[in-house]
């Protein structure tokens, strides 16, 4: 019985494969055993072709060489990692090698890594599918025991290298078209200047806003105090300084009774589970992370520590097949500090799955970022990823808590003539909330016990002056949340929809796109704002609508959407790319308007 060759994609992941699966012997570059041959990546080993390899004429940017749309797009080997590739191909061709096992990461950028190398080197044996979502040595030999052909995943191969190729021809051909036509390095991209144009748009409006004064009202009661508005309840503003003294010097001193009296028991349920894109922005609100930063320590909990499972993952939900793995989970978890919290929750008995948890509908690729069930000593992480682990645990066990209840009370009181409304808010149960006592909650006055009719005389009323506030500028956790959120800036209904699913980017790309933004000084970093330069705003009023616009996007993610699913054929979508590049190069050569 022949091997089976498995291609991981980093060397660590090969060497912990390697070791579950009884790989003994080391060789240069790959592990060897009776039965496996494990080998890796090192990342990427494969890039699309440069410009100049179609043309050597095509190494000067030059507008008239424009568009650069090359049929077919062609790969090449990286020059540093040429030797890992020539090993690669060399375990490959071996005679005792009867199949593959593509190790890569679980997803679109680990399919296409692995795709790329097999297409390269032109194998033709069969080859499986390795898809797990943790790396403990439990998770890889189950995962082993599943394993799937490779035509399973053909579909999200598809969709991968029309993204990657969409990207090359966009990127290439309208940096060139707008650098050659304007004069100065303009970096454009199918997903980096749409993000852009909302960090431009943002700032335009915080320079254009007009601060309005206006005034309030105060009543104090004594042990209290209330608000005065007209008519409704949200209109407690007043434009005119002299209305609102007015208003103060007439009720002062004045009788009011109990006109309205409301009270509403409420729970709020726990959050749900991590997808990266919250974890970011957590990580970014808690602990000042970058995005970057946080994907980085994320990777680095699941891939060497195995204290997480996969993080590049877009759902917030388990698969009914993880009950049990959960409950694992909380139990192998139970240590100092986290079983303050477990203890009780354990004591109970077997964990309670809500749809808030568990559904099968929104698990697609990959399940939330959860603990794994290896057992944690927190006191030996370095301190960035014992933050960024405790996050993912906290959140693990919340929502398994009880909803955090509470009471609102709203009372109007009133004069003959105005009226004055007072919030109160009692906590009658932390529930999961508990475990984040240390975050800062909004909370309303006290109110005493109040009964209709009841009267209280105004012993002081205060005028206050306000104004109103420009919008904020972006920060990282903001900005991932308008990324993720995209379908907000798009009318049309289906492309909505479709951003709603997808958003700009992926989990796993969207700090990338942040970071890029910075490197080219389309945008700086001001505290925790990121805040657009003048050659970043020189861009976005240069380039045309379509190329700035969430549409543009939706379409996109629409189409590489359908690819995925088997719905739309791959050259279609490309062809479409095609001519959205012409349409491109071509309106950077016509500045009228811009």
């Amino acid at each position: 019985m022949g091997k089976q060759l498995i291609v991981a994609e980093k060397p660590s992941v090969a060497r912990d494969i390697g070791r579950v699966l009884g790989c003994r012997s080391n060789k240069d570059g790959y592990m060897e055993s009776g039965k496996y041959l494990v080998t890796y990546a090192i990342g990427h080993l494969i890039a699309l072709w440069d410009p100049e390899d179609y043309d050597p004429a095509l190494k000067r940017w030059n507008y008239q060489t424009l568009p650069i749309i090359p049929e077919p797009i062609r790969t090449k080997p990286y020059p540093k990692t040429k030797k890992q590739l020539d090993l690669v191909g060399r375990l490959m061709e071996r005679e005792d090698v009867e199949s593959l096992i593509c190790a890569t990461d679980s997803g679109r950028e680990g399919e296409l890594i692995f795709r790329y190398i097999y297409g390269y080197l032109g194998c033709r044996k069969p080859f499986y599918r390795l898809w797990i979502s943790s790396m403990t040595d439990e998770a890889i030999r189950q995962g082993f025991e599943k394993l799937k052909p490779g035509e399973a995943y053909d579909n999200l191969y598809h969709s991968a290298r029309c993204r990657s190729e969409a990207d090359w021809l966009v990127g290439i051909n309208a940096t060139r078209a707008f650098t050659t036509r304007y004069g100065d390095l303009y970096s454009v991209g199918r997903v980096q200047t749409p993000t852009l144009a909302l960090i431009v748009q943002r700032q335009l409006e915080i320079e254009g806003f007009k601060p309005e004064d206006y005034y309030e009202v105060e009543a104090d009661y004594g042990d209290f105090k209330g608000t005065w508005f007209w008519k409704k309840q949200s209109a407690t503003r007043m434009d005119r300084e002299e209305k609102a003294r007015e208003v103060a010097d007439r009720c002062l001193g004045k009788e009011v009774q109990v006109l309205e009296l409301e009270k509403k028991k409420n729970r709020q349920p726990p959050p749900f589970l991590y997808d990266l894109t919250e974890l970011q922005r957590d990580g970014n609100k808690e602990h000042g992370f970058t995005a970057q930063q946080v994907l980085t320590i994320a990777q680095e909990l699941y891939e060497k520590r195995k204290l997480i499972t996969y993080p590049r993952t877009d759902s917030r939900f388990l698969s009914d097949d993880m009950k049990p793995v959960a409950q694992k989970t909380m139990e192998s978890i139970n240590v100092h500090p986290y079983s303050k919290a477990i203890g009780p929750l354990l004591a109970k008995g077997p964990l309670k799955f809500s749809k808030r948890i568990v559904d099968n509908g929104k698990v697609t690729d990959h399940h939330a970022i959860i603990p794994t069930n290896r057992r944690p000593d927190p006191g030996s992480l370095p301190p960035d990823l014992l933050k960024i682990y405790q996050l993912v645990v906290k959140r693990f066990i919340a929502v398994f808590c009880e909803p955090f209840e509470f009471e609102t009370t709203k009372v109007v009181m009133g004069t003959e003539e105005d009226t004055f409304l007072s919030k109160g808010k009692t906590v009658l149960a932390m529930g999961w909330k508990g475990l984040y006592q240390n975050r800062n909650e909004e909370g309303d006055q006290l109110l005493p016990p109040l009964k209709k009719g009841e009267k209280r005389t105004i012993q002081d009323c205060n005028l206050l002056t306000k104004q109103t506030s420009p919008p904020k500028p972006f920060t990282e956790a903001t900005l991932l949340s308008a990324m993720e959120n995209a379908g907000r800036f798009v009318e049309d209904e289906d492309l909505k929809e479709q951003l709603k699913a997808s958003g700009f980017g992926t989990p796993a790309t969207r700090a990338g796109i942040i970071e890029r933004l910075l490197q080219v000084e389309y945008i700086v970093r001001k505290g925790k704002a990121l805040v657009p330069t003048e050659k970043g705003r020189r861009l976005v009023a240069l380039v045309p609508e379509e190329l700035k616009s969430p549409v543009t996007t939706g379409k996109w993610e629409k189409g590489l959407g359908r690819i995925s699913q088997g719905a739309l054929d791959p050259q279609r979508f490309m062809d479409s790319i095609g001519r959205f590049v012409r349409y491109i190069v071509q309106e950077a050569g016509n500045p009228q308007g811009r």
